[in-house]
């Protein structure tokens, strides 16, 4: 069963089709992938090695950039990539709610 599909040519990111386990082993573009953690249908792995800083494509236009280095076949998300048009709204490190 298909897990990933590539929506766009221009994209850098796949889009998981099928629930990812934690603990899954999947062959990933030629490679063996091991995933530590559970994913979603509808969420994001990069398609490429990603350098921080770099715009994440999906539907072939960008929608964020990196925060981080992305290896292919790594969750994209809040942790590793922030919006470019809206606030990211995840907990900055050094955060103290009143």
């Amino acid at each position: 069963m298909q897990k990933f599909i590539k929506l766009h040519p221009l994209d850098n990111v796949q889009i998981v089709v099928s629930d990812i386990k934690a603990g899954d082993v999947l062959l990933f573009k030629g490679n063996k992938v091991y995933f530590e953690k559970s994913i979603g249908i509808g969420h994001k792995i990069a398609e490429q090695f990603i350098v921080n800083g770099q715009k994440i494509i999906k539907c072939g236009v960008p929608i964020g950039s990196a925060t981080a280095d992305i290896v292919a076949g790594e969750h994209v998300h809040l942790h590793n990539m922030k919006s470019d048009y809206i606030p990211t709204y995840t907990i900055q490190q050094g955060f103290k709610e009143d």
